[in-house]
């Protein structure tokens, strides 16, 4: 209860709705629920939380204005039935929030906005301007155009990254299960809810199931995964029924329901963890013993001063390898300089950047908050 109590704290949430309950069952958009979500959301922004809601339903309410029964597996229909769905979708989360004089404001992604630093930080700055606005983000994956290759796969996983991404305080994924239980209860009537549990026990997979609805892509599985994905940042996840009354007001007041997975690591541990095993090694950096101690011994951010030499091709912001003099790789991180400009300032003090670049802007060529060692 201590643990429901602090989640009651929490300042800024990240709220998941599930296509199941978003067009009740496949039975068309739910306008009711979507208004009382809305109040709910309103209410809580009037007490001072910060509220992102990740909306999945656009691919779901876009085969019922078409009139189809079943979820299409060709992409180009798929992206037909999101384009029709998202806007009906959007028009009804306006309305609805309108009622309660909130303004909304629709943010689509996919994951080349996630992975790439420089778009990181675009769509970082944009959500935190609009909750300093007031406004509700309403975010969808942008189905339209979004291809396989780079999808998220499902809103959960999309929710999880955005908690991430606003280092939110907590994640709420509402959907059409009252939680995680032990077993399946739809083949089981004994299983039993877990109220609560670590967001890395391995444990808690082996109980997740697949989805059967046919309409959205999740499963109990990707919001367990979702959760570990939270966790990397620090925020806790619950997971609970969406349909329930006042379910978002009672959850953020600390009721407990559903099913609430902790984060084992503090907020800046987990960041780092996620930045050193999520992003594709663009570059790799060689290091003078200077820079290797600075780095392993003082916790320091790297310069420009202490690179030996520069492989390999990247954008400002991707992700590149530290390597010592015998080129072991000591650490990984998020460059202020592409590759060319890291060429010709190698082994220089910043004062000379203005001088070989045409422009001074970082001193740091990685900063210590963007560099994980290994």
């Amino acid at each position: 209860m201590q643990v429901r109590q602090q989640l009651a704290a929490s300042r800024r949430w990240v709220i998941k709705i599930g296509s199941a309950l978003l067009t009740d069952n496949g039975r068309g958009v739910d306008h009711q629920a979507i208004l009382n979500w809305a109040a709910q959301i309103a209410a809580l922004c009037s007490g001072g939380a910060e509220v992102l809601l990740v909306s999945s339903g656009a691919v779901a309410a876009g085969m019922d204005r078409l009139g189809w029964r079943r979820r299409p597996e060709s992409i180009h229909r798929l992206q037909a039935a999101a384009a029709v769905g998202q806007s009906h979708l959007v028009q009804l989360y306006e309305q609805a929030f309108g009622r309660f004089e909130r303004s909304t404001a629709q943010i689509l992604l996919d994951h080349d906005d996630l992975s790439n630093r420089t778009r990181y930080l675009n769509a970082r700055s944009t959500l935190r301007t609009l909750l300093s606005l007031g406004v509700v983000p309403v975010i969808n994956e942008n189905d339209t155009v979004v291809t396989d290759e780079i999808r998220f796969g499902d809103n959960d996983t999309l929710a999880a990254l955005v908690a991430n991404l606003v280092e939110a305080d907590a994640l709420l994924i509402l959907t059409d299960a009252e939680g995680l239980f032990s077993r399946d209860p739809r083949d089981d009537p004994s299983a039993e809810l877990i109220p609560e549990g670590s967001a890395a026990d391995p444990a808690l997979m082996a109980v997740a199931g697949g989805s059967r609805s046919g309409l959205g892509r999740g499963g109990m599985a990707t919001k367990v995964r979702a959760a570990q994905l939270a966790a990397r940042s620090g925020a806790c996840t619950v997971i609970a029924g969406g349909a329930g009354a006042e379910v978002i007001t009672r959850i953020c007041a600390g009721e407990p329901l559903g099913t609430l997975l902790l984060p084992e690591a503090d907020p800046l541990t987990a960041r780092k963890r996620w930045l050193a095993g999520q992003l594709q090694v663009r570059g790799q950096l060689l290091l003078d013993a200077g820079a290797e101690a600075a780095l392993r011994v003082g916790g320091r951010s790297l310069l420009p001063v202490g690179v030996s030499a520069v492989e390999g091709r990247f954008q400002r912001g991707d992700l590149v390898a530290c390597c010592s003099a015998d080129g072991s790789e000591i650490a990984r991180g998020l460059v202020n300089y592409d590759s060319s400009e890291t060429a010709r300032i190698m082994g220089q003090p910043s004062e000379r950047f203005a001088e070989l670049l045409g422009y001074r802007d970082d001193d740091e060529l990685i900063h210590r908050d963007n560099l994980i060692l290994l």
